[in-house]
């Protein structure tokens, strides 16, 4: 059923300590169960199963439970046991797992969308349980009678949900890019702001309570860190990834925020550090270094007698210049710019070896991932593939405080 990998000590890297491979179609989700060994999962194949280590030190399914559709996202809440599965057509099922977790009773179901549900929430406090759909509709529903409270509707299909308790603001990101915060009543709800800083489909989302901070991820490759409790707009870019961020996670207890995406890496972002904002990009017609022409301005191209240049911007201060004036390449992790990117020759002069010294790590999990979930408590990652296997890593040699201090000063 499952392998238990025997782990080498290796240095500052993520180490696997387990797989799981008797699935027949691709996880949509999954969660390490805290202080258990164990490990819930819901698939494609439409079963749900909870995974037990053995004394062997394999996984074995103590529960498994075929539905009558695929399942397509859960939620787990550890303190009430209490299981919420979101299926392909629309509808929610909760179940309450015993004490030992080999037993798995059903509870309600809630007809909650027209379409395949995307994200379930439950969220204890509020008792209520909160989801959302390829209909295009945000709901909630009473967790104690099975109500629903209230809908609202998306101005598209909304992939990515957080709630925050205090401000009982829930944090919707859409597939246009969009990040939409509302504010829940018992019965009703009210739009709060919406944030635009992606260019792809807002893909994952996480929401750090204790610095007021949302992180969500894009199809963009991007990941964006969103200061909401310092009411000042401010948001810093993150690029680390080539492929769609799959998975945002935040260990607040080392200020990390671990990230991965579909080609199978996992990011580990020092955010102990000072960041700065990406500049705006600016406009002009002509290079604002040589001021040769850009191509489209013809009455500068025919004054000057000068063939129109290409525009580009330069990464650190956002002018626009031409190809010539911005041949050098760097890192500017401060920025968020992991990878190298374009900047103007007199920028590249003035970036020093210690602003290009690295804020975050990088780690190859060798399956193409489509979910992931971090439970702080061990210190244990878990990532689903396209490759129909689930892993467990042991997180604690990149996210840790010793590690966060070393890599700050190296």
């Amino acid at each position: 059923m499952a392998a238990e990998i025997q782990p080498r000590p290796q240095a500052r890297k993520p180490c696997l300590l387990s797989k799981i491979e008797a699935f027949q179609e691709v996880v949509t989700a999954a969660a390490i169960i805290p202080k258990e060994d164990g490990v819930i999962s819901v698939s494609e194949d439409r079963t749900i199963r909870v995974w037990l280590k053995r004394d062997s030190g394999q996984y074995w399914p103590s529960v498994y439970h075929t539905m009558p559709s695929s399942c397509s996202c859960m939620s787990f809440n550890p303190e009430t046991r209490r299981l919420s599965v979101g299926m392909d057509t629309g509808s929610i099922c909760e179940f309450i797992l015993s004490e030992d977790y080999n037993k798995m009773t059903p509870g309600l179901t809630y007809q909650a969308h027209q379409g395949r549900v995307a994200v379930v929430l439950f969220v204890l406090e509020m008792e209520w349980l909160l989801s959302t759909g390829q209909d295009r509709n945000f709901t909630w529903h009473c967790s104690e009678s099975g109500q629903q409270l209230g809908t609202y509707r998306t101005a598209a299909w909304v992939s990515a949900l957080k709630f925050d308790v205090e401000t009982r603001h829930a944090f919707v990101g859409d597939q246009s890019g969009q990040v939409t915060i509302l504010k829940l009543e018992q019965d009703s709800c009210s739009l709060v702001t919406t944030f635009k800083g992606h260019t792809g489909n807002v893909t994952a989302l996480c929401w750090d309570p204790a610095q007021r901070v949302l992180f969500s991820g894009s199809s963009d490759h991007s990941i964006i860190m969103w200061d909401i409790g310092g009411r000042k707009g401010t948001a810093i870019e993150l690029q680390g990834h080539n492929d769609k961020v799959q998975g945002l996670c935040y260990a607040s207890h080392t200020r990390q925020l671990i990230s991965c995406s579909s080609d199978g890496s996992i990011v580990i972002w020092n955010m102990d550090v000072t960041r700065q904002e990406t500049p705006e990009w600016l406009d002009s017609d002509s290079c604002q270094k040589c001021e040769q022409p850009f191509f489209w301005n013809f009455k500068q191209m025919w004054d000057s007698k000068k063939i129109g240049l290409r525009q580009h911007h330069c990464r650190k201060c956002g002018q626009a210049v031409c190809g010539k004036c911005s041949s050098k390449r760097s890192t500017i992790p401060l920025m968020g710019f992991e990878f190298e990117v374009r900047v103007c020759d007199s920028c590249h002069e003035s970036i020093t070896d210690e602003d290009r010294a690295p804020t975050a790590t990088f780690h190859d999990s060798k399956h193409n991932i489509v979910y992931m979930h971090y439970e702080p408590t061990t210190g244990n990652l878990l990532t689903s593939g396209t490759d129909k296997v689930v892993k467990i890593w042991d997180m604690t040699p990149v996210v840790n405080k010793a590690w966060v201090a070393a890599f700050s000063h190296s």
